[in-house]
């Protein structure tokens, strides 16, 4: 999902460079498609976070299903390769009209890119995928745009390997992207370690009972209370939502686990120098995570095969995208001299995002979007 400009630049014919975009994906041998633009709205909520609800173009169909205008395309195109049944591995394009209130301005504007689903080498993918979208800048006369790397996989890892509680690892993953961690590690560090909460009363009378039953029971009492819906959540989520900030009070982390997930989150510079200093705090931490850190540098290395100079690329462990679905590899492109606020592309990889639409297993994906209008403002202007 994009990360929105202040103000949606002015309407400029690019039908050109669009044809010179699409003629390049294709040769890259990604095919064209293009989804419905009225989607079922669920899917946007459930893997954007309830707070894509507000940017949103709602609407009800007669059958009272709450349904919306594409506000990106990835989801769309995804769902399309679903009900097409494409064979895997399948590459597809894109380019037309999304719809998300910006504030100021038309809220309908145009995005390109392309989805690569079930490549099972998935750092020669990524590195493909980022180099791709290098040339999608420079079509539109950006050839040196800033290049931000993160890696959610990363962050995964770290997490897994460090003593924290299940709600707190979950509850880590979601914020990431989300510009939230920062409190999360306030909260986690203030909480007591394994201590109580103020609902200890609530949560000891449902110790260990089974989770579904506990979430029946809390929606039980809101309804009894006459509670219907809060904020536009249903008593079933305000019930889900109760038990996790519940469980959350009650589990910190020690000053030491806390001080390796801050030095894990510090870490940025060029990849090599990143993953060197990765390596560092997994050997004093005693923390696993060297599987994850070899896909690092295997993809650093097909980027540089590319013929993307490494030192230009900026990674920073702290840097995510707000979709909750991304599983790896995420990354952005901007104007090198801070002419565009937003990105001029941005993607990465979602592993979970089909299973997550339905389809049987986990399914390799990784893709970006690139914000044409953006692009063709500095086209011509380097």
């Amino acid at each position: 999902m994009p990360t929105e400009a202040q103000s949606p630049p002015p309407f400029r014919d690019t039908s050109a460079l669009d044809e010179a975009l699409m003629v390049r994906f294709a040769s890259a041998g990604f095919t064209r498609l293009d989804p419905p633009i009225l989607q079922p709205a669920d899917a946007f909520l459930d893997l954007s976070g309830e707070s894509i609800r507000r940017r949103m173009f709602l609407t009800t169909d007669e059958s009272g299903q709450e349904l919306c205008l594409r506000p990106d395309l990835t989801i769309p195109v995804a769902r399309e390769v679903g009900r097409l049944r494409l064979p895997m591995p399948a590459a597809v394009s894109y380019l037309g009209p999304v719809f998300r209130f910006r504030g100021v301005g038309s809220g309908e504007f145009r995005q390109a890119g392309v989805e690569s689903f079930g490549r099972a080498d998935r750092e020669a993918a990524d590195a493909d995928i980022l180099a791709l979208g290098l040339e999608t800048c420079a079509i539109y006369g950006v050839p040196d745009p800033e290049i931000l790397l993160g890696d959610v996989g990363l962050f995964a890892a770290v997490l897994e390997a460090l003593p924290l509680a299940p709600v707190w690892r979950r509850r880590l993953m979601k914020d990431f992207g989300q510009g939230r961690l920062d409190e999360d590690l306030m909260r986690l560090s203030q909480a007591p370690v394994g201590g109580s909460t103020t609902h200890a009363g609530v949560l000891s009378a449902m110790a260990g009972s089974d989770p579904v039953a506990a979430r029946a029971l809390i929606t039980d009492l809101l309804s009894i209370a006459g509670i219907t819906t809060v904020g536009g959540r249903t008593v079933s989520e305000i019930a889900a939502r109760f038990l996790e900030q519940s469980a959350l009070e009650g589990n910190g982390l020690s000053s030491e686990t806390a001080a390796i997930l801050s030095r894990y989150l510090s870490i940025a510079g060029e990849p090599d120098e990143a993953a060197q200093q990765m390596r560092d705090l997994a050997r004093e931490a005693q923390m696993d995570i060297g599987a994850a850190v070899t896909a690092f540098e295997a993809r650093a290395g097909f980027l540089s095969a590319h013929g993307v100079n490494l030192p230009d690329v900026q990674f920073s462990a702290a840097f995510g995208r707000p979709l909750d679905y991304y599983s790896g590899m995420v990354f952005e492109l901007g104007d090198p001299q801070g002419r565009i606020e937003g990105p001029l592309v941005a993607g990465g990889r979602y592993d979970r995002l089909l299973s997550r639409l339905g389809a049987p297993g986990v399914v390799p994906a990784v893709g970006f979007a690139a914000w044409v209008e953006r692009l063709a403002l500095l086209e011509g202007q380097s």
